[in-house]
């Protein structure tokens, strides 16, 4: 399965990563590759403690990005 994950950088260094569709389903890593890797670990343990206790996987949900201007 593939899901919707969403990097954020943090003011320290690094990433935090999200993952909409998985709610409670975060991760971070130093660098975007580093962060990616371990937020598949991350949500792979996440379905497994879902199927565990008998929870519908949830699929990825369709996500609309965009930029809003603000003026001030």
């Amino acid at each position: 399965m593939e899901y919707t994950v969403i990097l954020h950088p943090t003011e320290e260094g690094g990433y935090w990563v999200e993952v909409p569709s998985l709610p409670g389903c975060y991760s971070q890593g130093e660098t975007v590759e580093e962060a990616l890797s371990n937020v598949k670990e991350t949500i792979e343990s996440h379905l497994i403690a879902l199927k565990t206790e008998g929870k519908v996987i949830p699929r990825d949900q369709t996500l609309i990005v965009s930029k809003v201007e603000a003026v001030y």
